[in-house]
């Protein structure tokens, strides 16, 4: 049985994720299996953690719809490594576009999808967890002089929005996406 970040079993949660796209995403998956070998990657910044629902899958996934439905695609951009004091998550911190997860946050964790979080949101993109402690400051001194050397760009676009399921030992399922509008160019 697999727990999350506060032993509770995370099995039949869901959430909501952007996938990072490649280049970035290949390089992230890449660099997630360097500091943690045998982890199964898959870059993605979340926007609403793993939570259990209030209500159905289906009025979830409405209310999603509900929400998203006017947002305009846009860009993040992946900064430096930091680690999470308390849970020791090594971690990249956003910069520009962390504001709009933010929002988009604060709407959707309600309704359908309310849940009383453990920990304040905090976009990131995740590069090593559920690692011994006395691990922690080598993983993170890796990760920074690996993503140092990063031959990518570090900005990315958020385009499409999935909704996911945990099955069990941290394995999730993709439910359904939701493209975001394409920012419509204004003739000059």
């Amino acid at each position: 049985m697999e727990s999350g970040k506060n032993g509770f079993d995370r099995t039949g949660s869901f959430a909501l994720v952007t996938y990072i796209p490649d280049p970035l995403g290949k390089f992230l998956d890449e660099l997630r299996l360097k500091l943690v070998p045998g982890c199964d990657p898959h870059a993605h910044v979340t926007l609403m953690p793993p939570r259990f629902l209030p209500s159905t899958e289906e009025l979830a996934w409405q209310h999603i719809l509900k929400h998203t439905s006017h947002v305009s695609a846009f860009d993040l951009e992946a900064k430096e490594i930091e680690v999470f004091p308390t849970t020791n998550v090594v971690y990249i911190e956003l910069g520009e576009g962390r504001e709009k997860l933010m929002e988009l946050h604060q709407i959707l964790n309600s309704g359908a999808l309310a849940f009383e979080e453990p920990f304040p949101y905090h976009p990131h993109i995740t590069l090593a967890q559920g690692i011994p402690v006395e691990s922690v400051p080598a993983i993170a001194e890796a990760a920074r002089k690996l993503w140092a050397e990063a031959p990518v760009s570090r900005r990315f676009p958020v385009e499409r929005l999935t909704f996911v399921r945990n099955i069990g030992c941290n394995q999730w399922l993709d439910l359904a996406s939701v493209e975001l509008q394409r920012p419509v160019a204004v003739p000059r």
